[in-house]
């Protein structure tokens, strides 16, 4: 019989990716130390995505109007002459692209000596992810950490995932996954058998608040998490709450979410993240709105009220704030 880890199957160490990029010892993201894989493209929409630059899966480059010096180097040597210098902005020149001319090569980036150009993603082949998770084995080893997969959303490049998966449960390597859970029954088949966590994002229970905020109805996700929940995978499951003010923070959203939670034997708990706008920078290096600019993040009162009615819906589990049960 074939163990999950594809025994006697061709490893797809060739098969490549869009990495957006790979961050090392995290502590948020699955027990232990973490090195977390963020893949680029998604198929949601989520109106206070803090991560632009992981919405789009090819790679994208990103300019920092304030760090540009108006130097031309990056003009000079764009082989597409899609680059211009312009003084109409300030009275340093700033840089302007035409889209249509431009071939994504980012020779802009390597040539800016202030780094006013940024790449969001590269391509790489499941060989390569595995050499950098390889090298942090030593601290999954002592902390009884592992590698998570994040995105963007991971599914958007199932076969990836689950070829890089695969290969770290060859080699000991415990796999965690950070998803919507936005994909076919058929591909979340591919990833959960390499899985020994997976947080899911509950976002909004309401359908049509959820497709009028994300992009997209709820009724799939929904579905999936209940169909992981009675699937015979030995997956551990963590139900993660993006706590957005006057959006999914009313008593009505809080109150079904914790029914719903409710209903799962797998769970293990909840976790509030709270809004923040990390990412609204990065909206501006990209050229695009962010649609929430003026939404400030919820106080630390607010947050742990919202919580601690949360728990008071008797969910089952316990709730998490900043990695602290709430009573």
């Amino acid at each position: 019989m074939e163990s999950q880890w594809g025994d006697g199957m061709k490893d797809d160490l060739s098969l490549m990716g869009t990495v957006l990029r790979i961050e090392r010892t995290s502590i948020h993201d699955g027990a232990g130390l973490r090195t977390v894989l963020f893949l680029k493209g998604c198929p949601l929409q989520c109106s206070w995505c803090s991560t632009p630059e992981s919405q789009c899966r090819a790679p994208e480059k990103g300019y920092d109007a304030g760090r540009c010096m108006g130097c031309g180097r990056c003009v000079a040597s764009c082989p597409a002459g899609a680059l211009h210098l312009s003084s109409e902005v300030s009275k340093v020149s700033k840089v302007s692209v035409d889209q249509t001319k431009c071939s994504r090569c980012f020779l802009c980036v390597v040539k800016c000596p202030h780094r006013a150009w940024k790449q969001y993603g590269s391509i790489m082949t499941v060989e390569e992810v595995i050499k950098e998770i390889s090298k942090d084995e030593i601290f999954f080893f002592h902390s009884g950490g592992g590698v998570t997969v994040s995105g963007g959303e991971a599914l958007s490049q199932v076969d990836f995932t689950a070829a890089v998966l695969r290969a770290c449960g060859r080699r000991g390597i415990p796999a965690a996954l950070e998803t919507s859970c936005y994909a076919p029954w058929g591909e979340m088949e591919k990833i959960l058998p390499f899985l020994q966590n997976l947080y899911v994002d509950l976002k909004l229970m309401d359908r049509d608040l959820h497709q009028q905020w994300v992009g997209v109805d709820n009724s799939l996700i929904l579905d999936n998490i209940r169909r992981i929940d009675q699937s015979s995978h030995p997956v551990e499951i963590m139900v993660r709450i993006p706590l957005i003010p006057g959006l999914n923070d009313s008593d009505d959203n809080l109150a079904a979410t914790g029914a719903f939670c409710r209903s799962l034997k797998k769970l293990k708990g909840i976790e509030i993240l709270p809004y923040h706008r990390l990412g609204k920078e990065t909206y501006s290096h990209l050229g695009r709105d962010y649609a929430f600019k003026k939404l400030l993040p919820p106080s630390p009162a607010w947050i742990l009220e919202r919580a601690g009615f949360l728990a008071g819906q008797k969910p089952g589990v316990p709730v998490y704030v900043n990695g602290n049960e709430v009573a």
